[in-house]
């Protein structure tokens, strides 16, 4: 602070000007006759003086100081404001451009932010255009190591698929840094790396799977977290799936396991339209979030990460149409598609005001214009129809994706991919007529027939699809198929005819291009995300499993349980020529016939066969297997329907058909003649279309919950499974055509009580058919399972009661036969403490009648955990499905099988000396039982042979369930190309009870 006399002589030096007394009046500054800044002739003298004594800096210096201030300030603020000032010239020239036009228009205040909202609409979506140039990916984790993966045969997906590297890979900041030939001197810097030998196996980018709902369709399933669908209305564009997104489903790691390493996360089906889909990687976040699993958050805020201005980030939009919605919300085709026609108008209403309102802003004319037109509610739709949404469609018929097909170019947008879409193979003209470009198609392998919708549904949808030049994609629906074998999907479509180069685009590079993300992901390229996988063996191969899966470059499995892989399985399958099946499909509109032809003589030779399996005693053995390295391939004659004789080439077998004796001959091409298959666990041979009740059975009444009428024998009711079997269905007739001959089913229950099963030919015709009916009743069915009332406790208490205490009318008559070991009791179970409940029942029972009973677990989910202890209580287990899931919370126990046990549970058992066999849930599935114990036997690390394999799913499976067989020899399959248990064509069927050999 100055001192006050410095003040008072300062005081001269400022500005004359006039002054104001106390009471505000005007009085004279003494120096007024002065000019403002200047003073006597003395001042100048006497200011230097001042400067001088009080340290002062004088005029002439102050103003050299700020003429230099000034000049640097001027630059400073030429670079600082040059951007700022560049970003407003439009704007201050659309001020200006306004006064000039509008004269007297008043710029609204918000004019700013409107214009910037109008440039964001002709932003494009897609990647940044430095994208690859970043060193490190944003969803890297500080502290990963770089790791060297050496001696790979990479599938790229470049070239269409058929891009093969044989390598190494580099993988550092989350991406792929180096392919092909790694030198030492590359990699000098990098102290920790992790050196991973694939010793030549096969790596592969991550797959994409195309159609889940993991984390909102939870496992297990609670009511708590159930959060696929909302019922608010059939329009629900403005839901998000990320909003429900749950991070503790237990199938994230078990999707991992089997190679998942993106998912499009999509609300369900109950809506024309849906809501917002999540595309997700399923590595758990660090901040263990649903917004960390985000793969590109389209809804990030902070410009910093995501700048709109530069480019835009897709999002993803559900869509349904046909059954679905239609039942959920009591309407027809009609008001779905009007209700979908209804919200595209609203959608097309804003962006046309949108576009109507930017195009005045720019020209600055202002006046009426208002708010910008927007509303929150709408803004996805309106994308849509910019550009900026890809919309993922769950339509099925003909009529559905006719009227989609319609609306895209009514509202002009485009689909990304029809989903399920059982017809699309049927109207491929009508897909590529669709707005800007033909939809790809998101298919099942095999999966159909579970709704009218779905019912003509074809194996080979994705051949003539792909020979129509449309995209496929093989998706898993999670959980409706467990995603963790979605590569299983792929090899399906691959066996019956998709080229092997889209197989396996089908689940990596073709899902990721659909959503678009093929910048990143769904291939091996430098610059991709490190989304990989080292795989035991192809992966077209049947049950090929990953060794190790990397997503952003961090190894997902720890300690993977390997196995071993015949040398073979290194190489792409050989499958068979289905190109007249196909043909077929395509002329009965997905309804071909599927009756089996008798050959037209009595005696058919098989020749160029590799290996003949048969039955005997202990189960299935081989009878004849060629010599390896040789020419020296079998021979089978068969006469009316019956094995005649096995024998090499030139063995007295092969000369037993006379010269001139009328014979079919059949060439195997090194396939195999094996014991028929036989099937259990699903309603095989009681429905056609199981969401349609007129076409099934039906549901058991169960005397535990229900009164059953007098008329139907009341308390003492049993139902026969026989009384309402319905021959030629198309699942069992496929069955058939599989190798699948016999199916053993039980009433359709939800309840306690099911009743007896039947067995009966998967290709009889009708019940009264010689070998159609091959045993009316086989065994007692019930099912214990935690369903809230009637307690566990309750069941188990219901049939302790049936056992030891009285019954009366039918149901005392099987419960008697059960009780003397004539029919065995089956209970269909997966938790471990139900079973062990079972196995203490079954002690209690047998002390108190004196002998022992026949007790078989179906389903058995949890039995590992108990496998000594239901081997020592001597109860057999059909395990079905082969590959678990925890659908419900007494299923989440599983053993997972390789890479994360070192078994899975059809080993456990039988290494405890259990007698297993295998089943199925669902009836589409029983035509794949082959690949089902081909697989158990492939994950075994070769504990399980081809010949135990075969007796999983035969022979074992009629001593569980108490059928009787007529002697050693029943009904034999020939394949053709290879055994019943690998990629090879069931060609014909020898029956010897039918006395025929049907030609497939």
């Amino acid at each position: 602070m100055q001192p006050q006399g410095a003040r008072d002589r300062l005081a001269m030096y400022r500005p004359r000007r006039q002054l104001e007394d106390a009471q505000g009046h005007a009085k004279t500054d003494p120096g007024a006759t002065l000019p403002p800044y200047t003073n006597d002739d003395n001042s100048s003298e006497l200011h230097a003086l001042t400067c001088r004594r009080y340290g002062m800096m004088s005029p002439e210096r102050a103003r050299v100081i700020r003429r230099a201030r000034n000049a640097v300030l001027t630059v400073l603020a030429t670079l600082v404001l040059a951007p700022v000032l560049f970003y407003a010239r439009t704007y201050f020239s659309l001020l200006e451009a306004s006064r000039a036009r509008a004269g007297a228009a008043t710029v609204p205040l918000r004019a700013q932010e409107y214009l910037d909202k109008c440039r964001l609409l002709d932003v494009k979506p897609g990647p940044p255009q430095d994208f690859y140039a970043r060193r490190e990916s944003d969803r890297f984790v500080p502290g990963t190591k770089p790791t060297l993966i050496k001696n790979a045969t990479i599938w790229t997906g470049g070239n269409n698929g058929l891009e093969v590297v044989h390598g190494d890979i580099f993988v550092d900041g989350g991406i792929i840094k180096r392919i092909g030939r790694v030198q030492p001197n590359e990699l000098q810097q990098y102290r920790d790396l992790v050196h991973v030998d694939a010793q030549g196996k096969w790596v592969s980018p991550g797959i994409v799977d195309l159609h889940s709902h993991l984390g909102v369709y939870n496992s297990p399933n609670l009511k708590g977290a159930f959060d696929v669908n909302s019922r608010k209305g059939p329009v629900l564009a403005w839901l998000r799936a990320l909003d429900g997104l749950n991070t503790h489903d237990d199938a994230y790691q078990l999707s991992i396991a089997g190679g998942v390493t993106t998912a499009l996360v999509l609300p369900g089906s109950a809506n024309a339209i849906g809501g917002q889909g999540a595309v997700i990687k399923l590595r758990p976040p660090t901040d263990r979030s649903p917004t960390g699993m985000l793969l590109e958050s389209p809804y990030e805020t902070n410009s910093s990460v995501y700048d709109r201005h530069a480019y835009f980030r897709y999002r993803q939009m559900k869509h349904a149409c046909g059954e679905n919605p239609d039942r959920v919300y009591s309407g027809t085709r009609m008001d779905t598609i009007w209700a979908f026609r209804q919200a595209y108008e609203k959608a097309r209403q804003i962006k046309q005001a949108q576009d109507d309102f930017c195009a005045k802003a720019v020209r600055g004319e202002w006046t009426g214009l208002g708010e910008y037109p927007e509303e929150l509610q709408w803004e996805a739709l309106v994308d849509v129809l910019r550009g900026r949404v890809k919309v993922q469609t769950h339509c099925y018929e003909t009529v559905d994706l006719d009227d989609l097909v319609r609306i895209t170019n009514e509202f002009k947008f485009s689909i990304a991919a029809f989903h399920h879409a059982h017809e699309t193979y049927l109207v491929p003209d009508t897909l590529k007529s669709a707005y800007g470009h033909p939809p790809a198609i998101a298919l099942f392998a095999t999966n159909a027939r579970y709704k009218r919708e779905s019912y003509r549904g074809s194996e080979f949808a994705p051949k003539i699809l792909a020979e129509n030049g449309l995209q496929v994609v093989m998706k898993s629906d999670h959980p409706v198929l467990n995603s963790r074998h979605l590569v299983y999907e792929a090899q399906q479509a691959h066996y019956y005819g998709l080229p092997h180069n889209l197989a396996l685009a089908s689940v990596t590079t073709t899902p990721a291009t659909v959503i678009g993300q093929d910048h990143r992901i769904g291939f091996v390229k430098e610059g991709y995300d490190a989304d990989l996988i080292l795989w035991d063996s192809h992966p077209l191969a049947l049950g090929a499993t990953p060794q190790q899966v990397w997503i952003d470059g961090i190894a997902q499995i720890d300690a993977p349980h390997l196995i071993s892989k015949p040398a073979s399985f290194q190489r792409p399958p050989k499958t068979p020529n289905f190109d007249e099946e196909a043909k077929a499909a395509l002329k009965y509109q997905g309804l071909p016939p599927l009756d089996p032809k008798p050959a037209k003589a009595r005696t058919v030779v098989f020749t160029n066969v590799s290996s003949v399996y048969l039955r005997d005693e202990q189960g299935v053995s081989e009878a004849f297997t060629a010599r390896a390295g040789t020419r020296d391939v079998g021979v089978v004659v068969v006469r009316d329907g019956k094995l005649n004789c096995v024998g090499n080439a030139d063995s007295a077998c092969a000369s037993s058909v006379a010269i001139g004796e009328e014979a079919v001959y059949i060439n195997l091409e090194g396939g195999a003649v094996s014991p028929a298959l036989v099937t259990t666990g699903s309603p095989l041979g009681l429905e056609e279309i199981r969401s349609e009740p007129s076409t099934m059975d039906g549901y058991a009444l169960d005397p535990l919950t229900e009164t059953v009428p007098q008329i139907a024998g009341g308390e003492g009711a049993v139902i026969r499974a026989a009384d309402g079997l319905q021959f030629g269905t198309r699942d069992a007739l496929i069955a058939y055509r599989s190798g699948v001959t016999t199916a053993v089913t039980a009433p359709i229950s939800s309840g306690f009580l099911a009743g007896l099963s039947a067995a009966f030919s998967t290709a009889g015709r009708h019940k009264l058919e010689e070998g159609a009916l091959l045993q009316e009743t086989t065994a007692l069915h019930v099912t214990i399972h935690p369903v809230g009332t009637p307690s566990v406790s309750t069941q188990i208490a219901a049939l302790r009661n049936i056992l030891l205490g009285d019954t009366k009318g039918e149901l005392a008559h099987a419960v008697g036969k059960v009780k003397t070991g004539v029919i065995p009791l089956v209970v269909r179970a997966h938790s471990a403490d139900i079973i062990a409940s079972i196995i203490v029942l079954k002690s209690e029972v047998e002390a108190k009648l004196g002998n022992a009973i026949n007790v078989t677990l179906i389903g058995a989910r949890e039995a590992h955990i108990l496998a000594k202890e239901i081997g020592e209580a001597n109860i057999g287990v059909i395990v079905a499905p082969t590959r678990p899931f925890p659908h419900t919370w007494d299923e989440k126990r599983l053993l997972p099988g390789p890479p994360l046990s070192e078994r899975n549970s059809v080993a456990e058992l039988l290494a405890h000396g259990v007698t297993v066999g295998v089943g199925v849930p669902e009836a589409w599935e029983a035509r794949n039982t082959r690949f089902d114990v081909a697989w158990a036997a492939l994950e075994s690390n070769g504990t399980i042979s081809k010949a135990t394999a075969l007796t999983l799913a035969s022979t074992n499976v009629e001593t569980l369930l108490g059928v009787q067989t007529e002697g050693a020899q029943n009904d034999l399959v020939a394949t053709q190309g290879g055994d019943l248990l690998g990629f090879s064509k069931v060609v014909a069927v020898i029956s010897p009870r039918r006395e025929v050999v049907d030609i497939l």
